[in-house]
């Protein structure tokens, strides 16, 4: 992705809650690309995804027109959460760096299993991770 005026502050450096905003979209589009399709989950009435832990380290800053990488793999999966580490590079220089998990709750806020075909999506994601 690329550094927009609109993310920065008055001296052009990233703000910092907008790496959060990066990896989230990173972290959206994973789970669009294994076939997890939160919006019908969530239309069904099935359960959606909350951050529930969030640890982010910055490292350097982000600058406006930066073209930056955002790094994301399963750490592992549990039968109502899912854990993710991110990095953000500028080329081969890391950003910042953070670990997540996310639980899945209920449409009433409750703590339930997400679906089974999920928990084996992230599970092959996740095998792929550690097998390279």
């Amino acid at each position: 992705m690329r550094v927009y005026f609109e993310d920065t502050d008055l001296s052009g450096v990233v703000y910092h809650a907008n790496y959060l905003r990066y990896m989230e979209r990173a972290r959206s589009d994973l789970l669009h690309l294994i076939g997890v399709d939160q919006r019908a989950c969530l239309e069904a009435g099935g359960g959606v995804y909350a951050v529930a832990d969030l640890e982010i380290r910055y490292r350097a800053p982000a600058r406006l027109g930066d073209d930056l990488l955002v790094e994301t793999r399963c750490l592992g999966v549990g039968a109502a959460s899912v854990t993710m580490a991110q990095r953000i590079l500028r080329g081969p220089r890391l950003l910042a760096e953070a670990r997540v998990r996310a639980g899945f709750l209920s449409c009433d806020g409750r703590p339930q299993r997400q679906p089974a075909g999920w928990i084996a999506r992230y599970g092959a994601l996740s095998a792929a991770v550690h097998a390279a």
